[in-house]
């Protein structure tokens, strides 16, 4: 399902390791192309240097050139990694190798064996360099038969060179391989056809990918399980479907988490739009719309595979939006778990309502802290682009989010909940309606999530609502170590923020 690789590290004998790939880096400069440091002679390096600004070699992300092999390794051939400018600052230098490595290896696929020499100062930058790795030997099959064998296989092992001490590096590459599997299968959940991928088989790989993982248990909300506990959001989106929808709680609780989190994730295993049905071509991504509830899955099993001292729950919100005789129609009003009611003017405004569900239902457990995470509008990507996430809520809790994104190297940008756009969902005939003004498309489903964030006599529980609409879901040509199609992205990030939370 998702590639295997093994990760090792070594201080000397580079020159005798064989390969199919030895991995340097190119540094970029006004004075022109320039190679990293790594365990290559002088006369070798001199060598190499000569041939960049013939070869067009800039340095610049995303430029990865094959050479010969040379006379200092064993590697059958050399392998020229943009790395951008050289940069003293940690995180800067961290991302450069993450992305720089991690675009080599996506590159390298049909490569067996990697050996890597670019500079690493300390642990952080061997970690970089292990989740680039990690994060680029990925391809996926899918439902191939016929064509299977046209798909090279991503890169299966590899040596990184570093003076860094063993023990330390070691320690590196088991997370990075951890977050890495966890990054995998949610861009395979992601590309998963929806004729594949419904509410009740996403439970069942919900229930597969935890099941051998200490101190993890799966609870499966069926739909008449949620129709009796007031879950009036995933059931009016999910009742225009032959295939009913779920509510999946994945928890982990070690005895000795000393606080704890809950993840709410958007699954709409395929979004038609609903009787607000959606053009045609704006339906060929929509079995990314669950990309949410993925992301929360893999980052609560990652945490438990790191036997992190918290306590994590995801909440996959699964139901599939269709269009049909029994489906929820505009101006129908649904009641939420909770009580609240909401007006649906829109029923392509689905998300929000799942979500709302899950929110409502979080609030009532006693976590310290909620997370949710949606492709939830189009509106981010008109904001931000297809590769910037947006995060609101909490000042404190959205800077975390931040932070965390910036340690991680994706890229989360803060946002407002404007307190002068919430009259516009105000309902003449329920508590709310599901739209506002077409002005501000994202803060207004952001706000719109506010509501159902439970409180306890200390005030709202703190709260972030992470919109990955475009991100999730790589439209575009493959980029540093994203494919296309699904992407993988918060998983990094949300695994960071909770090894923050845990004091890691």
């Amino acid at each position: 399902m998702t590639s295997e690789i093994t990760l090792s590290v070594a201080s000397s004998g580079a020159d005798a390791i064989d390969a199919d790939a030895l991995v340097l880096g190119v540094y970029s400069s006004s004075e022109g192309a320039s190679l990293a440091p790594s365990f290559l002679s002088a006369q070798t390096v001199e060598g190499l240097e000569a041939v960049l600004e013939d070869l067009g070699i800039s340095g610049a992300a995303d430029q990865v050139y094959r050479l010969p092999g040379v006379e200092d390794s064993a590697a059958k051939i050399v392998v020229l990694t943009g790395l951008g400018e050289r940069s003293e600052d940690a995180a800067t230098r961290a991302n450069a190798l993450r992305y720089g490595v991690g675009s080599a290896a996506r590159q390298l696929a049909g490569c067996e064996n990697i050996v890597v020499s670019v500079p690493t100062e300390d642990v952080d930058d061997v970690a970089a360099v292990a989740e680039g790795i990690a994060f680029g030997a990925f391809t996926d099959s899918q439902l191939k038969e016929k064509s299977a064998e046209k798909v090279k296989a991503p890169v299966s092992s590899a040596v990184i060179i570093t003076d860094v001490e063993t023990d330390a590096a070691s320690s590196a590459l088991e997370r990075a391989l951890i977050l890495g599997e966890a990054v995998h299968h949610t861009r395979v959940l992601v590309n998963t056809p929806p004729s594949h991928l419904y509410p009740e088989t996403f439970a069942q790989q919900a229930i597969e990918r935890v099941k051998d993982l200490d101190d993890v248990s799966v609870r499966v909300f069926e739909p008449e399980e949620l129709e009796a506990e007031g879950f009036g959001g995933i059931m009016g989106v999910g009742k225009g479907s032959s295939r009913g929808p779920r509510f999946v709680e994945v928890k982990y609780a070690p005895q000795d988490a000393s606080t704890s989190v809950a993840l709410v994730g958007k699954g709409i295993t395929f979004d038609s739009g609903g009787l607000s049905i959606k053009p045609g071509a704006a339906m060929m991504t929509m079995k990314c719309d669950m990309a949410g509830a993925a992301s929360v899955l893999n980052a609560v099993a990652a945490v438990a595979e790191l036997g992190l001292p918290i306590g994590a729950t995801a909440y996959l919100c699964l139901a599939e939006n269709m269009p049909s005789g029994t489906a929820t129609r505009p101006e129908d009003v649904l009641t939420m778990r909770g009580g609240t009611t909401v007006e649906v003017l829109n029923t392509d405004a689905e998300g929000r309502l799942v979500m709302a569900d899950g929110l409502a239902y979080a609030s009532e457990q006693n976590f310290d802290v909620i997370l949710d995470v949606a492709t939830l509008t189009g509106a981010q990507m008109i904001a931000l682009g297809t590769r910037t996430s947006a995060v609101m809520g909490d000042d404190a809790i959205r800077q975390q989010i931040v932070d965390a994104a910036e340690a991680a190297g994706e890229d989360f940008w803060p946002m407002p909940l404007p307190a002068h756009l919430r009259p516009a969902l105000d309902s003449q005939v329920a508590d709310l309606k599901n739209i506002g003004s077409r002005f501000g498309g994202m803060l207004s489903a952001g706000i719109f999530l506010k509501e159902f964030v439970g409180s306890t006599d200390e005030g709202q529980i703190p709260w972030a609502h992470l919109d990955i609409a475009s991100p999730a879901f790589n439209e575009e040509s493959a980029f540093g170590f994203t494919p296309k199609e699904g992407t993988g992205q918060s998983v990094p990030t949300l695994v960071k923020f909770l090894e923050t939370r845990a004091g890691n």
